[in-house]
C-alpha cells in the first residue's frame, strides 16, 4: 500500500511542530525519517498512525484517508512508538496472544507463533516482559507491530539505548521485514538511516529540507550546494574560479581544486567549459562525495536550514 502524506500542519499552542509537511512512500520501500530531536518526527508518526490529529492537511492510505475518528485503517498499520510501551509483568506469549485478541484475530496461537518464529522469540516466549533485555523487548514490540500482518509499518526511535549487537539483529529485522511492506523508521541517528534505509527524507524545525535516495543526499543532489574536486594541467588563479558566478569558495590542497557551488546546480559543465576556454585540460572533474551525518548537520544546522 502507498502511504500518502499531503501539506500536514500542526500546531501545539503557537508553537509550530509541522508546516507543510509533504511526501509519499510506496509499497516495498524502507524510508528513514531523519532529523534532530524536536525537529517533528514523532509527532508526524503520530499523525500518520491515527493517534493525533493535524491542523491541517492529510494522510490517505491508498484511497482511505487517516483520521482519529476512524478505525478501519488501522488493520493496515503496524506502529512501534518510540517509548515501546510493554506489560512488564505479563509473559512474552501471554502479551502477544492478548494483541491478537485486540485485533480480533482469529486462531491467535497460530499468530503469536508465526510472531514468535519471525521475530526470534523462541528462547524468551516463556519468560516475562521485564527479565528481558533491551533489545528483546523491542523484538516484542515489533511482534506487537506485526501480528495482525500489517501493509504499513512505522518504527520510531526503533534502535535507541541497543548494544551493537542487538542493533544488528534489529536492523536485520528491519531489512527483512521491509521486503513485503512498506516501513518508515523515524531517527535522529545519521549511521542508522544509512545503514538500514534505501531513502531518506531530513526534516528540520518542521519543514522538509531534503528527500531523495541515500547516494542522491550523499552526493549533493539535494543540497543547497555542492562541492566538486578539479584538478588541471596548469597552475589555475583562484580569481579566475570565482568568475564562473556560481562558485561560493575554491580550496587548493597542492594538487586538487575543491569548488563549492552557492546553488544546486551542477557546475561540473561551466568547469569543464572553463577549461575549454583558458586552454586547460581536465585532470579530474566528480561530485566530492559525503557521509550522511555532514549532509545532516548542513541541512539542519543554522536558522534557514
Amino acid at each position: 500500500m502507498d502511504l500518502i502524506i499531503n501539506k500536514i500542519t500542526k500546531l501545539f499552542g503557537k508553537q509550530k511542530a509541522l508546516e507543510q509537511v509533504s511526501f509519499s512512500v510506496s509499497h516495498g520501500e524502507l524510508l528513514g525519517f531523519l532529523g534532530p530531536n524536536g525537529a517533528g518526527k514523532s509527532t508526524l508518526m503520530k499523525i500518520i498512525t491515527g493517534y493525533l490529529p493535524a491542523d491541517g492537511g492529510e494522510v490517505f492510505l491508498d484511497d482511505e484517508r487517516i483520521s482519529t475518528d476512524k478505525t478501519s485503517f488501522r488493520k493496515n498499520i503496524g506502529y512501534l512508538p518510540e517509548h515501546n510501551p510493554l506489560y512488564t509483568d505479563l509473559y512474552v506469549k501471554e502479551f502477544l496472544e492478548i494483541t491478537a485478541g485486540f485485533y480480533h484475530l482469529k486462531n491467535k496461537k497460530q499468530h503469536v507463533a508465526r510472531m514468535v518464529e519471525l521475530i526470534g522469540l523462541g528462547d524468551e516466549q516463556h519468560k516475562k516482559i521485564g527479565a528481558l533485555s533491551k533489545g528483546y523487548r523491542q523484538r516484542v514490540g515489533l511482534a506487537q507491530a506485526l501480528i495482525h500482518d500489517p501493509k504499513v509499518l512505522i518504527l520510531d526511535e526503533p534502535t535507541t539505548g541497543l548494544d551493537p549487537n542487538q542493533l544488528e539483529d534489529i536492523r536485520s529485522l528491519i531489512r527483512n521485514i521491509s521486503r513485503e511492506k512498506t516501513v518508515i523508521l523515524s531517527s535522529h541517528i545519521m549511521q542508522e538511516v544509512e545503514a538500514v534505509c534505501n531513502r531518506v527524507v531530513i526534516i528540520n524545525k518542521g519543514k522538509i529540507v531534503a528527500d531523495g535516495s541515500i547516494s542522491e543526499v550523499k552526493s549533493g543532489k539535494l543540497r543547497r550546494n555542492q562541492t566538486v574536486i578539479a584538478a588541471f594541467d596548469k597552475p589555475v588563479e583562484k580569481e579566475k574560479l570565482f568568475s564562473l558566478g556560481t562558485v561560493k569558495s575554491a580550496l587548493f590542497d597542492g594538487e586538487n581544486w575543491e569548488i563549492e557551488s552557492d546553488g544546486n546546480e551542477d557546475i561540473r559543465p561551466q568547469i569543464f567549459r572553463f577549461a575549454v576556454e583558458n586552454n586547460l585540460t581536465l585532470l579530474a572533474l566528480s561530485l566530492k562525495q559525503q557521509n550522511l551525518e555532514n549532509i545532516f548537520h548542513q541541512l539542519t544546522r543554522g536558522s534557514d536550514a
